[in-house]
């Protein structure tokens, strides 16, 4: 017996800073209709899905960060996502910059949420591995600014029960980073989905911009296999305001391999046919956690956050 569940990964080309709102949710609705005359019944979408990349800029102006940002959700202008996805009985995964009042003070964060097919909010997550810096660096061509314009998500990496299988978020920069799938391995997750907006050029690191591709695929494809997950990574790319981007969105099996890979650096869907039973085989055997796991040598993962080599 198999559980089946037919999978959109719906990469996005570039959003300029001038594109409204409603322009952009006129992309993703073709893109969710797309996914329903394929058969899907989950379309994923990228990070910041709604906006240009925002945090390539400096800016000092509170109301002008904010523009970038969504205080409701679904809002106006969102709402016709929510209303097609519940006509069309297909969910979906959104990335976008959340603004927050919470006991009266106003909070920013990187965010996405699943939403099922009848057009429900299921699940939030809040980006916890923020890149790149948090003060003015005039110097580069372009920044990365998330550590000044958003907090670290404080929902830790939850799973949701969806979609007939256990569902797990993260977000970009997050999958380069073990501990992200292990939290959601540990907790029975079958499919992770994660949007990214990876620039092609590192500026701190310019020797690695040769092998963005390469760490895009084993930093995911390694996730998968030592978890035993399928995971949906899934871009925006081309050349966003100048900036080129990473495209190479894909689907993953739990066996590490790649099933389903984006062809161009512009608006387009792929789809697979994702077999969430697929998973228990590497669960039961090689990544039984249960029988293999020795968590009382691994204690220094939490109580070590950098690394100090010995005497």
């Amino acid at each position: 017996m198999s559980r089946i569940l037919t999978v959109g990964a719906a990469q996005l080309g570039p959003i300029a800073c001038a594109d409204a709102r409603p322009r952009v949710v006129t992309r993703l609705l073709e893109l969710m209709r797309q996914a329903h005359a394929m058969g899907c019944g989950l379309v994923v979408f990228p990070e910041l899905a709604l906006t240009t990349f925002f945090p390539r800029w400096y800016m000092e102006s509170e109301a002008e960060i904010d523009a970038f940002c969504e205080k409701e959700m679904p809002s106006a202008e969102t709402r016709p996502l929510f209303d097609e996805a519940a006509r069309l009985s297909v969910g979906f995964y959104l990335g976008y910059a959340e603004l927050s009042l919470e006991g009266g003070r106003k909070r920013r964060f990187n965010t996405s949420i699943l939403v099922d097919g009848a057009g429900r909010v299921v699940g939030k997550y809040r980006k916890i591995h923020l890149p790149g810096h948090a003060e003015h660096e005039p110097s580069r061509r372009f920044q990365h600014l998330e550590k000044r314009y958003f907090e670290i998500g404080d929902l830790g990496f939850g799973v949701w029960r969806a979609f007939g299988g256990i569902i797990g978020m993260c977000i970009c920069n997050d999958r380069r980073w073990p501990e992200t799938y292990r939290v959601m391995g540990l907790q029975g997750v079958e499919m992770v989905l994660l949007g990214y907006n990876t620039p092609v050029h590192n500026p701190p690191a310019q020797e690695h911009d040769h092998l963005g591709d390469f760490h895009n695929r084993l930093s995911m494809q390694a996730g998968a296999y030592q978890n035993g997950t399928w995971v949906v990574g899934v871009a925006k790319t081309g050349n966003e305001e100048g900036v080129p981007m990473l495209a190479q969105s894909q689907i993953i099996a739990p066996s590490g391999e790649t099933v389903a890979m984006t062809a161009t650096e512009a608006d387009e869907l792929i789809v697979a046919r994702c077999d969430l039973d697929l998973c228990n085989s590497y669960k039961r055997t090689m990544f039984n956690f249960a029988a293999h796991r020795v968590p009382e040598a691994y204690r220094l993962i939490c109580e070590r956050r950098g690394a100090i080599p010995p005497d």
